[in-house]
């Protein structure tokens, strides 16, 4: 079952609009034979330009569905985000499916949890590795590998953090500020 957490920012989150949301993304249900118990995150916001950005991220337990989308009109955003949402569960099926089919098993996708009537024409040089790198990952702090990053001219960059041996990346936002991943 799918549980809702819809939060607005400088919008009153209306009836209306609640009733909407789940409207749109409960029909992402019809992908599971068995729906997993999930919350779903929606952050709603408007700006001063009156342009509205839809967050939308459903935590599952094979993978993390997040869709993010900026539009004058907060109903289309909500819309093209269960289309991006949508084609993120085909394609990750389609990645599952065929990795199961070259190791010879024929298990289904989430393990027969995701229904098998998704016809996918996903392009399969989409997922196609097409160089590998290798590096030593040098100890140092956060904004060290941000300055590092930024001579790279990189949009992320991994590191091994010097004060807790585990290997973090750091990466530029959309929005021009920095990110940080911290590894369990």
């Amino acid at each position: 079952m799918m549980n809702y957490n819809i939060r607005g920012e400088n919008i009153e989150v209306t009836p209306a609009i609640r009733e909407y949301v789940e409207k749109k993304v409960s029909k992402l249900e019809r992908y599971f034979n068995e729906v997993p118990d999930t919350n779903v995150h929606v952050n709603l916001k408007v700006y001063q330009g009156k342009s509205s950005k839809v967050e939308v991220t459903i935590p599952l337990p094979q993978l993390v569905l997040r869709a993010e989308e900026v539009n004058e009109d907060m109903y289309a955003a909500i819309d093209l985000i269960t289309d991006k949402l949508e084609r993120q569960i085909r394609k990750h099926k389609t990645k599952v499916n065929r990795k199961l089919r070259e190791n010879g098993n024929q298990r289904e996708f989430f393990a027969s949890n995701v229904a098998t009537s998704v016809q996918v024409d996903e392009d399969e040089n989409d997922l196609e590795v097409v160089r590998t790198k290798q590096f030593d990952l040098k100890p140092m702090d956060s904004e060290e590998a941000v300055l590092q990053m930024n001579l790279l001219g990189h949009n992320f960059f991994v590191y091994t953090d010097s004060e807790t041996n585990q290997t973090n990346i750091v990466y530029r936002r959309k929005d021009g500020k920095y990110g940080l991943i911290e590894t369990k």
